[in-house]
C-alpha cells in the first residue's frame, strides 16, 4: 500500500499489524494517541482499515464525538509540549510561566500539534501560540484544545501506522527531530 512502511518482504505493514491486533491490544496502543477510553474503542472497533486515510478519517470521527467530559479527560492526560533540551534557563521560565496561566485560566494542560515545525522553532511557536491563546474565552479555547488534541491524535497515529514508532514515543508533542 502506497505510503505504508514495510520491513523484509512478506513482513506486514504497521497497519497491517494494527489492523489485526487482538482488540484490547489496539486500544491500549490508540491510547497513547490519545487518552480517551471510548475514542479508542471507537477507533480500533472500525478495523480494519485499507489505509491511512481512511485511519485518520476515522479518528477524526471519533474525535469529534467525544463528550465535554471526555474530552476534559483526555486533555488533562496529555503532557506539556517538549522544548529542545538546549534551550537556555531564561526561556524555561517563561514557559513555564505561561502554561501555569493557561492551566489557570482553563483547567488543563496548553496543547499545540507541532507537526512541521522544525525543532529550532519549537520554543518561538509554543510561547507565541500560548501567549495568543490565553486571550481566548473558556468556550473558544476549548474548542481550540479540541482541535489541537485531535491533530495531535492524527499525527501519532500516522506515525503508529508508518511504522514511526508508537504513539507513546510522540506523547509529549514534540516536532520531528524535535
Amino acid at each position: 500500500m502506497p505510503g505504508q512502511s514495510r520491513g523484509a518482504p512478506g513482513t506486514p505493514s504497521a497497519l497491517e499489524r494494527f489492523n489485526t491486533a487482538p482488540a484490547p491490544e489496539a486500544e491500549r496502543a490508540l491510547l497513547a494517541c490519545l487518552h480517551s477510553a471510548r475514542w479508542a474503542l471507537l477507533v480500533a472497533g472500525h478495523r480494519p482499515y485499507p489505509d491511512l486515510a481512511s485511519l485518520l478519517a476515522a479518528s477524526d470521527e471519533a474525535a469529534y464525538d467525544l463528550s465535554p467530559e471526555e474530552l476534559a479527560g483526555a486533555l488533562a492526560a496529555e503532557a506539556l509540549p517538549a522544548i529542545p533540551a538546549d534551550t537556555y534557563s531564561a526561556a524555561h521560565t517563561a514557559l513555564n510561566a505561561a502554561h501555569t496561566a493557561y492551566e489557570t485560566r482553563f483547567g488543563h494542560s496548553f496543547v499545540i500539534c507541532l507537526g512541521g515545525v522544525p525543532p529550532e522553532e519549537t520554543l518561538d511557536r509554543i510561547l507565541e501560540d500560548i501567549r495568543s491563546r490565553l486571550a481566548n474565552d473558556p468556550d473558544e479555547e476549548r474548542a481550540v484544545a479540541a482541535e489541537e488534541l485531535r491533530r495531535l491524535a492524527k499525527e501519532r497515529l500516522a506515525d503508529m501506522a508508518e511504522g514511526a514508532g508508537s504513539c507513546a514515543n510522540r506523547r509529549n508533542g514534540t516536532a520531528p527531530g524535535g
